[in-house]
């Protein structure tokens, strides 16, 4: 196993215990949090059509919240501090967008072709990124995501959202999900209602699950040691959808877990309402 050492200044580990039997209620929206990494809550007029608003040119997810019409919109990590500007129809509705600095991660490794791959291993990840970055690009306007999501396995979270990696000490792409470290084996459950897109091995993601929760939500599951749902299938919140495991690029038994919307990583922590700033928690 290789080293993994974090500095994120207070390291917080928080234990989390999911069941399948915590059903929670279904339509209830995040908070709006106008950060890199985080979504925003923008109300829309009433003549908008949902399928006229855009945000960098996607489709956005619009509900209603107080019977308002409101685009769930995500925020890109990439995005500098400003605002944003989304395409309702003929307007343009600007948002604000306020800084935030994630902690820092670095990340030892012992096979250095997960830090600097050869030709032959890139030619690879360039075809699996390609397969990837097409899930994350699914819009189903049939389906309604059921929220809050449900915490996909119990253990400890060892890794948050967001946080500036530096793998063998070479600056990478800040941290997309929230990693959980648990035994191999422990049971890994659909985050909430959905149709299970693509299961595959990736290079760096491993064994590796995606469902589709409607208006762009989709989830993926990596690094499991079993892959037990297959493409195609409908599955419920709490279902078994494959088993923590250690494949990948992987310093030992995780779950990373991504909450993507309409083409953006989004922090997984805004849709549940499991408290993870605790040291030790059980969900219902």
């Amino acid at each position: 196993m290789a080293l993994l050492r974090t500095r994120i200044g207070i390291r917080c580990f928080c234990w989390l215990v999911a069941s399948p039997a915590g059903l929670l209620l279904a339509g209830t929206l995040p908070e709006s949090r106008n950060v890199p990494g985080g979504i925003a809550l923008i109300s829309l007029p009433s003549s908008v059509s949902a399928n006229e608003v855009r945000f960098r040119k996607r489709p956005v997810w619009v509900t209603a919240v107080n019977n308002q019409k409101t685009a769930v919109v995500g925020i890109p990590l990439d995005f500098l501090q400003g605002s944003g500007r989304l395409e309702a129809g003929e307007k343009t509705i600007e948002f604000s967008i306020e800084e935030h600095v994630y902690p820092e991660s670095r990340i030892y490794l012992s096979d250095n072709n997960y830090v600097e791959p050869p030709p032959e291993i890139l030619r690879r990840i360039r075809s699996e990124s390609s397969e990837i970055r097409k899930q994350f690009r699914v819009f189903s306007t049939n389906i309604q995501p059921e929220l809050p999501l449900l915490v996909p396995t119990q253990g400890i979270v060892s890794s948050r959202f967001g946080l500036r990696r530096f793998f063998n000490d070479q600056p990478r792409r800040p941290h997309s999900g929230l990693d959980i470290a648990a035994p191999a084996g422990t049971p890994v459950r659909a985050a909430a209602r959905g149709r299970v897109l693509v299961v595959g091995d990736y290079y760096f993601n491993g064994k590796t699950v995606f469902i589709d929760h409607g208006q762009g939500l989709v989830t993926m599951y990596c690094h499991l040691d079993r892959i037990l749902t297959r493409a195609g299938k409908r599955v419920r919140r709490g279902d078994r959808i494959g088993t923590v495991g250690n494949t990948g690029r992987s310093t030992g038994p995780h779950l990373h877990w991504s909450v993507n919307l309409a083409g953006v990583m989004v922090d997984p922590e805004l849709f549940t309402n499991t408290d993870l700033s605790t040291e030790q928690i059980s969900q219902p």
